[in-house]
């Protein structure tokens, strides 16, 4: 990481810039960004934002029932609880008559409760809020082999995924099988969430991964730009983000969050331009 520090150094010589902590933070930025716009737009796409949300209260769930057994490192529980409860979300959502937004609620509702059941929130309080700038140079690789997943995935099945989001019947015609492509998606999903919930937060990394593909859908008329300026939104709204928060001792997940609703809020603006 040596090498990358002194690289930061030479290109981008900031007094913010100026700290490991702040290299650590903005490479990770720079990682998890692209990937929250990548899955954001699937997620926009196929009207997901309450089941991010709920997969958030699952992973603290499982870190709840790592943290009480003993057995296993809370977050490698969280992540294999993550993937069940998205894996059952997605079976029940298929499986029965009930509306997805109550199937989700009610696994949302239940999964939570849970948590705070087994667990001391005021031990892993932290986790609701997250804290980017305590992310560690050994954390940034293993943000950068997350990446690498996700994009092999997204280049793999975005074909599919989009089809099924667009029509279930169509995709099915076509040979698809449209519950293992959910299931794959959502357990995606669920690993990404988990992996990152300690560093962004539960109460807002369903708005980062939600708010830079909504503002991508107000001012964008093809999938290609779609795709393309959520991940401009994305990324700036971090970087941006993690520079104010530098300067003026913000939270810096919540400061991503707010500059990504400004922008939001200017796409909303401009949006019957592109209408």
């Amino acid at each position: 990481m040596s090498q990358i520090y002194s690289i930061l150094n030479t290109i981008l010589p900031f007094d913010w810039l100026s700290y490991d902590f702040m290299k650590n933070a903005f490479l990770a930025v720079l990682l998890i960004t692209p990937i929250f716009a990548i899955l954001g737009t699937i997620i926009v796409n196929n009207r997901m934002a309450f089941f991010s949300d709920a997969l958030g209260h699952g992973a603290f769930t499982g870190i709840a029932i790592g943290t009480a057994i003993g057995i296993i490192s809370p977050m490698w529980s969280a992540i294999v609880f993550s993937i069940a409860f998205s894996v059952l979300i997605t079976i029940a959502k298929n499986k029965t008559r009930t509306s997805t937004d109550t199937v989700i609620g009610v696994f949302s509702s239940a999964a939570i409760a849970i948590g705070l059941i087994i667990i001391n929130t005021s031990k892993y309080s932290s986790l609701f809020i997250g804290d980017l700038l305590s992310i560690s140079s050994e954390e940034v690789i293993v943000l950068f082999v997350l990446a690498i997943l996700v994009i092999v995935l997204w280049i793999l099945f975005y074909n599919k995924v989009l089809l099924v989001s667009l029509n279930q019947s169509l995709a099915r015609s076509r040979g698809i099988n449209t519950l293992a492509v959910e299931m794959i998606l959502t357990s995606l999903i669920a690993v990404v969430v988990t992996i990152c919930i300690q560093w962004v937060g539960l109460l807002i990394i369903n708005s980062l991964l939600v708010l830079p593909a909504a503002a991508a859908r107000n001012v964008s008329t093809n999938t290609t730009q779609y795709n393309f300026i959520a991940l401009i939104v994305s990324i700036v709204s971090g970087v941006v983000g993690l520079i104010l928060s530098y300067y003026f001792d913000m939270a810096t997940g919540a400061t991503i969050v707010i500059v990504s609703a400004v922008i939001y809020f200017v796409t909303l603006a401009l949006r019957k331009r592109f209408a």
